[in-house]
C-alpha cells in the first residue's frame, strides 16, 4: 500500500490517567479500503486509542491525521463530521424509535423547516438496500428487529455521514455464526466501496477471516503492525501476551498433581451446555479435590461458561449432574444450594459491596442461603468473620472496617471468605489473582492448593498461564466460545495450551 492510500495516521499519541499510562507513544496507520484488526489483551490500550480517535479523550501528546490533514476531534459528533464513525458492542441507538429515525437522528431531512418523514423513510430504505443489501421495513421500531439487524442499522447510520473510517468495536460478541457471516459480507462490500474499517475483536478466527492487516497493542504500547498473512495465530498470541513460548513445562505444585487416580469420585458433570451468542456445546466433568482450569484468550468463553454454571445467565440447553444425580441450576441461589461458590472476574462491581464492612461482605452468601427472614445473629456474624479473617490472614483493623478501604489482595480474600463460610463443594474462581501484588497472589494460590488437598474442588480461570499450569491437574482449553481440547497431568504446559488455541484457528 502506498502513502497515497493512507487514510488515517496516528503519530506518537500518549494518554495518561491518574496512576495509569493508557497509551505511550503509539503510532497507527490505516489505508483506504482495508479491514484492520486492532488486537490486545484487556488493558492493552485498544479502547483508549478508539476514544482518542473519536474525541472522547484528548491526547496528551502526539498527532492524528485524516486524509493527510491534522485533526483533533473534541467529541464523537465532531469525529463523525470529520468522517470517523464508531459502532459499539452494545447498540447505542434508540430502540423506541423507527429504523429510519435512528439512521437520521440529529440530521433529519426537512422541508419548509418540518421533518420530511417520507424523504427520511425513502433515504433509509435506499441506504440499507444499496449499501448493506438489507431490505427491511424502516418504519418499524428498531426494537422489533434482532441484535444483528440493529448492528446493521448502526453501521448504516455511521456510513450515512460519508464515513471514511468505520470503527467496529466487538460487533460480533452477540451474534451467531450466520449473523457474523452476514456482517462480514457487509464489511467486504464497504471495503470495496473504499471505506476503511477498524475491527476490534477477541475472536482470532474472525481476525483471519476478514482482516487485511493487524496492529497489536500491549500495556499501552505498540507491539507491531503486520500484514495478516505474515502473522500466524501462534505469533499473534505471543505478540499479545508478550512472551515467546518454549516447549519446557513449568514445575507444578505437588498438591495440584497428586492423587490423580482414575477412580476418584466425579462430583460434577456438565453436558451439552449452550447459550446462543455466548458459548457453544460445552462438556466437562470435575472430580473431588481437583482443580480444573479453563484456559483461553479473552473472549474464548471462559467467563461465559462459569456464569452459566452458576446460574447468572440462563442456558438455552444442557444439563448438570452432581454426584450422579440430575440437578437444575437456573439461578445463583440454586447454585449455592447445590454447593457452589463463585468469585467473579470483576470483584469491585460484581463481588464486593464497597460501602459495607468486611463482616457484612463475608456473611452475604451465607445469609442468602439461610434466607431473608432468618437473620444470622450479629454475634455469630462477628464470629464467622473473625474466623476467616484469621484463617486467610486478611489484614484489617477489625471486621467492621469498610471493605473498599482494603488492598486488592485483601478484598479478594474477603470474597473467598464469603464463599468458604458456606462450606462449598465446588468453588469457581474467575481471575482470582488479577490486579493484586505478588505476595497476595502467592498466598491465594497456596490457599487454593491447601483447600484442594482437603477435598474441595475448583474451577479455575486465569489469564496468567503460569498459574493455570501450576495449579491445575486438568485443563479444558477454549477458543472462540467452544472447547477445543483438554490436557491432564504432566501433559499440561503453556506451550501445549497455546498450540491448541492456535490450532483452533487454523
Amino acid at each position: 500500500m502506498s502513502n497515497n492510500d493512507l487514510i488515517l495516521s496516528v503519530d506518537g499519541v500518549s494518554k495518561q490517567f491518574p496512576g495509569v499510562k493508557a497509551l505511550s507513544n503509539v503510532s497507527f496507520r490505516m489505508f483506504k479500503g482495508e479491514v484492520h484488526a486492532l488486537m490486545g489483551q484487556n488493558g492493552a490500550g485498544k479502547s483508549t486509542l478508539i476514544k482518542v480517535l473519536t474525541g472522547v479523550y484528548p491526547a496528551d501528546s502526539g498527532k492524528i491525521f485524516l486524509c493527510g490533514k491534522p485533526i483533533a476531534p473534541v467529541s464523537t459528533h465532531d469525529a463523525q463530521l470529520l468522517g470517523i464513525s464508531t459502532v459499539y458492542q452494545e447498540v447505542n441507538l434508540c430502540l423506541n424509535l423507527s429504523v429510519a429515525e435512528n439512521i437520521f437522528i440529529g440530521r433529519e431531512p426537512r422541508k419548509f423547516g418540518i421533518i420530511d418523514r417520507k424523504a427520511m423513510k425513502t433515504g433509509a430504505a435506499s441506504l440499507l438496500k444499496n449499501r448493506l443489501n438489507l431490505d427491511i421495513d424502516v418504519s418499524e421500531s428498531l426494537s422489533s428487529y434482532s441484535i444483528a439487524i440493529q448492528q446493521m442499522v448502526s453501521i448504516a447510520r455511521g456510513i450515512n455521514i460519508d464515513a471514511k473510517v468505520l470503527i467496529l468495536d466487538e460487533p460480533t460478541s452477540s451474534l451467531d455464526e450466520k449473523e457474523v457471516n452476514q456482517l462480514f459480507d457487509i464489511m467486504r462490500k464497504l471495503k470495496n466501496d473504499g471505506i476503511s474499517i477498524l475491527f476490534v475483536t477477541h475472536f482470532l478466527e474472525q481476525v483471519y477471516s476478514i482482516s487485511d492487516r493487524i496492529t497489536v497493542l500491549k500495556n499501552g504500547e505498540l507491539v507491531g503492525e503486520y500484514p495478516t498473512e505474515d502473522l500466524p495465530p501462534m505469533k499473534l498470541i505471543s505478540a499479545m501476551i508478550g512472551k515467546e513460548y518454549k516447549a519446557a513445562d513449568y514445575a507444578k505444585s505437588k498438591a495440584a498433581t497428586a492423587e490423580q487416580s482414575a477412580d476418584r469420585q466425579t462430583i460434577l458433570n456438565v453436558r451439552n451446555l449452550e447459550r446462543k451468542g455466548s458459548i457453544n456445546e460445552m462438556n466437562f466433568s470435575l472430580k473431588k479435590g481437583e482443580i480444573l482450569g479453563l484456559a483461553g484468550l479473552l473472549g474464548s468463553g471462559r467467563t461465559e461458561t462459569v456464569r452459566l454454571l452458576f446460574g447468572i445467565d440462563k442456558a438455552d440447553k444442557g444439563h448438570f449432574e452432581i454426584n450422579g444425580k440430575p440437578v437444575t441450576i437456573n439461578s445463583p441461589i440454586a447454585a449455592i444450594e447445590h454447593g457452589f461458590g463463585f468469585c467473579p472476574e470483576d470483584r469491585k462491581t460484581e463481588g464486593l459491596i464497597g460501602d459495607l464492612t468486611v463482616r457484612e461482605n463475608i456473611i452475604l452468601a451465607l445469609q442468602g442461603r439461610t434466607g431473608t427472614f432468618k437473620t444470622i445473629p450479629r454475634s455469630k456474624q462477628v464470629e464467622i468473620a473473625n474466623k476467616y479473617i484469621k484463617a486467610l490472614g486478611i489484614k484489617v483493623t477489625d471486621c467492621e472496617q469498610i471493605v473498599s478501604k482494603l488492598s486488592g489482595g485483601n478484598q479478594q480474600k474477603v470474597i473467598l471468605a464469603r464463599w468458604l463460610a458456606t462450606s462449598p463443594a465446588v468453588m469457581i474462581l474467575d481471575e482470582p489473582t488479577r490486579g493484586i501484588d505478588i505476595g497476595a497472589k502467592s498466598e491465594i494460590i497456596d490457599l487454593i492448593l491447601d483447600l484442594c488437598q482437603e477435598g474441595m474442588s475448583f474451577i479455575f480461570i486465569s489469564s496468567e498461564l503460569e498459574e493455570v499450569v501450576k495449579c491445575c491437574s486438568r485443563v479444558v482449553v477454549l477458543c472462540d466460545r467452544k472447547k477445543i481440547g483438554e490436557l491432564e497431568g504432566d501433559t499440561i504446559s503453556e506451550a501445549k495450551i497455546l498450540h491448541l488455541i492456535a490450532e483452533g484457528n487454523n
